[in-house]
């Protein structure tokens, strides 16, 4: 290069290509375009959305990731670790609303469990409370947000009187529930 093109103010270096390579105006830096195939994916829906090999009970069976995560954050919630609990039952409400806006209301998830364990399951999923913790036999009370959960979920449906009855005696503070305008049983 001579002296008279610097002058000119043609500089080439360290960020300052030849003009003759820059992009040109009116052309695109990818004028193929993107390759047949490919789809305009948000990466977690391409991760949860393959298939993986769970085990269960000594039965192995595929199942979509997404699903494999729910059941591992069900599982951590009934071990006793809270914020799993709440994000799985956020994950499940998501995809009964979105099952019932697709007009395919259903079950989401199936739980099993041995016998006697459904006390142990609530109450380390935080939804109910033994009144008495020393006695085995005690009896449970329901967590006021889980009744208030609860409550949303039926819509325009109505519950009676005797019902009403039952959910205010069978939750723990009832006070701290906030009751829908056509409750009629008050604490």
């Amino acid at each position: 290069m001579s002296r008279d093109d610097v002058d000119a103010g043609d500089d080439v270096g360290y960020r300052k290509p030849p003009a003759s390579t820059r992009f040109q105006k009116g052309r695109s830096g990818n004028p193929r375009g993107r390759p047949r195939g490919r789809k305009n994916q948000l990466p977690y829906d391409a991760v949860l959305g393959q298939l993986v090999t769970i085990r269960e009970d000594g039965v192995e069976r595929k199942v979509s990731a997404a699903e494999a995560f729910l059941l591992h954050m069900t599982k951590r919630g009934l071990e006793g670790d809270g914020p799993a609990a709440r994000a799985a039952m956020v994950a499940i409400e998501e995809a009964r609303a979105a099952r019932a806006a697709n007009g395919r209301d259903g079950v989401v998830c199936i739980v099993s469990w041995q016998t006697g364990s459904v006390n142990a399951a609530l109450t380390a999923l935080r939804m109910a409370a033994k009144l008495d913790p020393f006695r085995p036999t005690a009896r449970m009370a329901l967590e006021p947000w889980l009744v208030k959960q609860a409550l949303q979920r039926l819509g325009d449906r109505r519950l009676s009187l005797e019902e009403q009855e039952k959910v205010v005696r069978a939750t723990r503070t009832p006070k701290k529930v906030k009751w829908p305008e056509w409750w009629e049983v008050r604490t």
